[in-house]
């Protein structure tokens, strides 16, 4: 895939951008040199290798340091709910927005 002039343009016009010829030119310049390399990318036979999880650990073992998953703060939801206008089963009640 590759774009044209006239393709920059309706870009930038979308954008409510205002771009130079010369600015236009290095920009579809440089869209397309990314479009090549992702073309370059998706070329490349990745049949049999397992997706890494860090892209370090094709060099070296990466052990990932996670937080353990526990509740940090004590609930305060009616604490928090005090100042709200209108409350039911511990959701806020908002006015309706959209018919």
């Amino acid at each position: 895939m590759s774009l044209t002039s006239s393709d920059i343009a309706r870009i930038a016009s979308l954008a409510r951008l205002e771009l130079a010829p010369d600015e236009s030119e290095r920009m579809l310049g440089q869209i397309n040199g990314f479009f090549e390399l992702v073309e370059r990318m998706r070329a490349v036979d990745t049949t049999g290798i397992e997706p890494l999880s860090h892209p370090v650990a094709a060099i070296q073992d990466v052990t990932l340091r996670l937080a353990d998953d526990v509740a940090s703060e004590p609930n305060r939801r009616e604490l928090n709910q005090r100042s709200a206008p209108a409350v039911e089963n511990g959701l806020f009640l908002v006015p309706k927005v959209i018919e």
